[in-house]
């Protein structure tokens, strides 16, 4: 809605020569001279927005070339109507991420009254997949079910069903999500790696550690490990004897258990008191 009058010197025009417009409203049929394009020089603009001021009615603005000596005729505009004549400029637009979605933010339209709705295209940068979406005005907008970390482009331009004449802003891109690193995966699989070894040990420590301490136990008791033969049933050596023998026995297969669930759970072996 603002409105800008420009032309071209015609052929011959002298170097000197000034330029003067004049708008007319069609209702009052009665053209008024504008003030401050009076004395253009060439190449010099008219903004018109202020003398176009109601929307709803057609204008027309008309300009003469003149020296101190010569009047040029005067050349007529067509016939405008700011509603459906004036170009829909691109509107404010900002775009971020939002996980699976994209939060789009519009600057609020000149001219309210014309109820605008945007035309939205996205497109995904990566494979070129595109959708449209028209949308009423609001200042915010979330735009869902987009996939996780990737990056879309956005468009927008205002569309009326008093005006056609449209230009869209220029493409803003970003990520739904911030796309995780490649050393984010490697510390995840770090991680998991060190997990499952930590339950594999407590496991391991759990099995022989359980074994250690119920052969420790049984050496505690009445009946020697090492053999299994009573105290008082022995005729070659004496109860003390047995005892210290059998509990050497015991404490150092005990050991030897719990060493092994230490050192990773090796298998044991054998037969009788050997490991």
């Amino acid at each position: 809605m603002e409105h800008t009058l420009s032309f071209l010197p015609g052929p011959g025009t002298p170097p000197d020569a000034r330029f003067t417009v004049q708008v007319l409203r069609l209702r009052k049929s009665q053209w008024r001279l504008l003030a401050a394009c009076a004395q253009l020089t060439a190449g010099q603009k008219c903004n018109l927005t202020r003398a176009f001021k109601d929307r709803y009615e057609q204008y027309q603005a008309r300009v003469q070339a003149f020296t101190p000596s010569q009047t040029s005729n005067w050349t007529v505009s067509e016939k405008f109507l700011p509603l459906t004549d004036t170009v829909l400029g691109p509107p404010d637009v900002s775009l971020s991420g939002c996980g699976d979605c994209l939060l789009l933010r519009l600057g609020a339209p000149i001219a309210m009254e014309i109820s605008p709705t945007y035309r939205v295209h996205v497109q995904r940068t990566r494979d070129g997949v595109q959708f449209n979406l028209s949308l009423p005005y609001k200042e915010e907008t979330v735009i869902t079910y987009l996939q996780p970390g990737v990056e879309y482009c956005v468009t927008v331009s205002i569309w009326s069903v008093f005006n056609k004449n449209t230009v869209s802003s220029a493409p803003h891109c970003a990520f739904t999500s911030r796309p995780p690193s490649r050393s984010s995966y490697v510390v995840m699989l770090g991680l998991l790696a060190a997990v499952c070894a930590l339950g594999l040990l407590l496991i391991l420590l759990h099995f022989y550690g359980l074994q250690g301490f119920k052969v420790l136990r049984k050496c505690l008791s009445t009946t020697l490990c090492g053999g299994g033969v009573p105290i008082e049933q022995s005729a070659q050596m004496s109860a003390v004897q047995h005892l210290k023998e059998g509990s050497a026995d015991c404490l150092l297969t005990a050991h030897r258990l719990l060493k092994n669930a230490s050192d990773g759970g090796e298998e044991i072996h054998g037969e009788g008191n050997e490991i």
